[in-house]
């Protein structure tokens, strides 16, 4: 299991160096500049080179490469081109809490209903409760999170005003969008859930937990449950970096002040440090996501763990 963990730890270093290398160069190619050409051009010669040389602009681009490769290491992200006087590492930490915030409410609620919802559709098959939810599953998947929000704006913020409609003033400001948000994560949850729950209850097992008289609600959980969730797992982390991409669309419907507004506004006027880093810390998230969603395997199935131990 350890050297399973170290080989691990190895695929997310190779795989975060190739990232931000394809992202240095792809940045450089972007058309446009985070600067004021216009102000710019006033400056003399001297003095733009002085400026360039404050973010080392002035420097061959390979060379820009390695210093960039070395400031990671450091933990150390660079410097705002746009927010003057702002270290990138510092912007993220400062937009993080709103986005984290939505985030889990996002899938603590999405999660939570999902599995219900599924539990109920698979115990009551081809009935009225089944039928719905599906129906919520198809809404979920098939319409977009930011057309849902904008209903939610109309109906709950500006015609019945039980919520506010948009900006980040208090705690119920994140009521709306974690709601836009979970709306996918219940629908897609609901799916799995009742599809490996009806699969699961018709393995020999549970005929046999049945045939000894063992009480439903424990063949529920003991049985039916805990080997249902093992592919629910499996989408739970793709689920959980999706949220994180479609909070940046949510985030500027509502003006929640997260990561996801900060990497639209850094792509508007192409702030290089700032998208360079929220892109690395993406990537960052999804692959430690994984690990994560891969460890969980064993707590659910301790089958799973022992075969890792064993390697």
């Amino acid at each position: 299991m350890t050297k399973y963990i170290f080989m691990r730890v190895i695929n997310i270093i190779v795989t975060l160096f190739i990232i931000a290398t394809a992202t240095f160069f792809l940045m450089k190619q972007l058309p446009g500049s985070p600067f004021d050409e216009e102000k710019l051009s006033n400056l003399s010669e001297e003095q733009r080179m002085e400026f360039y040389a404050r973010y080392g602009l002035d420097k061959p681009l390979s060379t820009q490469y390695v210093l960039y490769l070395k400031s990671l290491v450091q933990g150390d992200f660079g410097e705002s081109f746009y927010f003057k006087g702002q270290d990138v590492g510092t912007l993220i930490s400062s937009r993080i809490g709103p986005s984290a915030l939505l985030g889990v409410q996002a899938v603590l609620l999405g999660f939570t209903i999902g599995i219900v919802l599924g539990i109920i559709a698979a115990f009551r098959h081809n009935t009225m409760w089944d039928f719905t939810t599906m129906l919520v599953a198809v809404l979920g998947v098939s319409v977009p999170n930011f057309v849902f929000a904008a209903l939610l704006q109309y109906y709950v913020g500006l015609k019945w005003g039980i919520l506010p409609v948009a900006f980040w003033e208090s705690y119920s400001s994140s009521i709306m969008p974690t709601i836009a948000l979970s709306l996918m994560v219940i629908a897609l949850i609901a799916r799995f859930t009742r599809n490996e729950m009806l699969e699961v209850l018709q393995q020999d097992f549970m005929l046999t937990a049945r045939a000894k008289g063992v009480p439903q609600i424990k063949v529920i959980y003991k049985h039916a449950i805990r080997n249902a969730l093992i592919p629910v797992v499996t989408i739970l982390g793709p689920i959980v970096v999706s949220l994180l991409t479609g909070s940046l669309v949510i985030e500027n419907i509502f003006g929640v002040p997260g990561i996801g507004s900060l990497f639209v506004d850094s792509i508007k006027v192409n702030d290089y440090t700032t998208i360079m880093g929220l892109t690395l810390f993406y990537s960052a998230f999804f692959v430690l996501t994984m690990l994560v969603v891969d460890l969980l395997y064993g707590v659910i199935d301790p089958r799973i763990r022992i075969s890792g131990a064993k390697e």
